[in-house]
């Protein structure tokens, strides 16, 4: 089998899109550390008790190089009208993500202080458990410390045969 046909068949498997944002520590103890953020498809519960969700990091990315060092970490889960948020986040080989988050509307997590988007059908605040090396990704795996539901309208951004979709 082939890289090709292994992505092709997953392809195939409908996922809800996720945005996956930490903070930086800061450089002095008198500044914020920079916000980063990962558009993700590979995001799901593990646990009800006690709450438990993982995301799947490609090695040595700077999600994964970040959350190594950075415990406190969210998750905010998206509409079909933040397709463009997705695709800012999901972009390869940018250097920063300041401008990435310049007119998006977000609050800080109370307890991680990671940015969470504003309107996202529901905002987790995770703490890390567990990495489980996978092959060419890590699985992190996170408590969740909050949980939230800042919209109760809209329909999930999901992503299907390698393009971003609504339901229905």
């Amino acid at each position: 089998m082939s890289n090709d046909e292994f992505r092709a068949a997953l392809s195939r498997l409908a996922a809800g899109v996720v945005l996956i944002t930490a903070e930086e520590p800061p450089l002095d103890e008198h500044g914020r550390g920079e916000d980063v953020g990962m558009t993700a498809t590979a995001f799901m519960s593990v646990s009800l008790d006690p709450p438990l969700v993982m995301v799947s990091l490609r090695n040595d990315s700077r999600m994964d190089d970040l959350l190594a060092e950075q415990p406190l970490w969210a998750v905010s889960v998206l509409t079909q009208d933040q397709r463009q948020i997705a695709g800012r986040f999901a972009m390869k080989g940018r250097i920063s993500d300041r401008l990435l988050f310049e007119d998006i509307p977000c609050i800080r997590g109370e307890v991680t202080g990671a940015p969470l988007v504003g309107g996202a059908l529901a905002t987790l605040e995770c703490r890390t458990e567990q990495r489980v090396p996978a092959g060419d990704h890590t699985l992190v795996i996170g408590r969740v410390l909050t949980a939230s539901l800042p919209s109760s309208d809209g329909e999930p951004l999901t992503y299907f045969k390698g393009r971003y979709r609504q339901l229905g």
